[in-house]
């Protein structure tokens, strides 16, 4: 049984490798090449600490099998914890014999993170140069590795109601990764996020963190933060004028607050989802027909990701001899 650390796993996951990955899973999932279950839920205490369940096969070009578990528990920065834990088991996909074990988080924020750089790269235009990011947590740092990956980004503008954070997140990559960009701290949500040609919003938010006037014709949203019906990142009416992709639509419907409530607001109907990444993958002319309608991917997070991540992972790292061998 092989263990990998999250160092382990970052080397072995560089962000352009996994957004690649990533249009390969998405489009296994829409071949019906993946089983993939909705997540169980178990709420672990009252005050909104959960533990969520997610397995997956993936057959045919990436053959894999894992289950991921996370627990994501809001009040851990009290007691000096991360919110996120997780653990990915990878299997045999022909044997079911356990393969190894993977440090989770790390793995779920780079495979979070290239979902949204390959919808960006379907989706965003050409020529976007400047990035909003509301939140400056890990997801934050990911994705700002992801949109660089992708668009030739000069200007990131983070926002955090913690702005200690953000001075963090830009003492931690000014002058690192993939990126030659300026990166400074926006005083608002409004500030970041008004005349930015791609907005990544990665938060714990329950309500939504900017108003649609300040969304420009034409930009990108990756709306990664909220995975739960009670929850959403943004306006109804932001989600009412854009041009919508989901990473799955049972999962999307299930738990994307940011639908799910516009939805019940009225505002749209379940056609208003066009496509799910996969389907943008594999048909070069599924896309958007006017240039100044916003375009969102709205991402609650599928299992097939974490299957394809972590036995790609797996693979590499034992080409590096990367990794833990322990008795099993």
């Amino acid at each position: 049984m092989l263990i990998l650390s999250a160092s382990d796993v970052r080397r072995a996951l560089p962000m352009p490798d996994a957004i690649e990955l990533m249009k390969r899973a998405f489009a296994s999932l829409a071949r019906g090449e993946a089983t993939v279950p909705l997540r169980t839920h178990l709420s672990a205490r009252d005050d909104g600490g959960v533990t969520l369940v997610m397995p997956a096969r993936v057959d045919g070009e990436s053959s894999s099998l894992a289950v991921k578990i996370v627990s994501v528990f809001g009040d851990n920065a009290e007691v000096g914890l991360p919110t996120l834990h997780a653990a990915v088991i990878v299997l045999d996909p022909d044997t079911g014999r356990p393969l190894a074990v993977l440090e989770g988080s790390s793995l779920t924020a780079i495979r979070t993170a290239a979902a949204s750089g390959a919808a960006t790269d379907l989706l965003a235009q050409p020529e976007s140069r400047t990035l909003a990011v509301l939140g400056a947590g890990i997801q934050a740092r990911s994705h700002i590795e992801a949109m660089c990956s992708v668009r030739p980004i000069t200007t990131i503008r983070v926002f955090d109601p913690a702005p200690g954070k953000v001075e963090l997140l830009i003492d931690e990559l000014a002058g690192s990764g993939p990126h030659q960009a300026e990166i400074v701290r926006a005083d608002s949500a409004a500030g970041a996020v008004r005349e930015a040609d791609i907005i990544c919003t990665t938060t714990t938010a329950r309500t939504p963190v900017f108003e649609d006037a300040n969304v420009k014709p034409g930009a990108h949203i990756n709306a990664v933060g909220a995975y739960t019906p009670d929850t959403r990142e943004l306006s109804g009416a932001t989600v009412a004028r854009a041009w919508v992709v989901v990473d799955d639509r049972a999962a999307a419907w299930a738990e994307a607050g940011d639908l799910i409530q516009a939805r019940d607001e009225g505002l749209i109907e379940a056609d208003h989802v066009r496509a799910e990444l996969g389907e943008l993958v594999i048909d070069d002319d599924l896309r958007p027909s006017d240039p100044d309608q916003p375009t969102l991917f709205k991402t609650v997070g599928v299992a097939v990701q974490d299957a394809v991540a972590a036995s790609a992972a797996l693979n590499r790292a034992t080409e590096l001899g990367s990794g833990t061998d322990v008795p099993w």
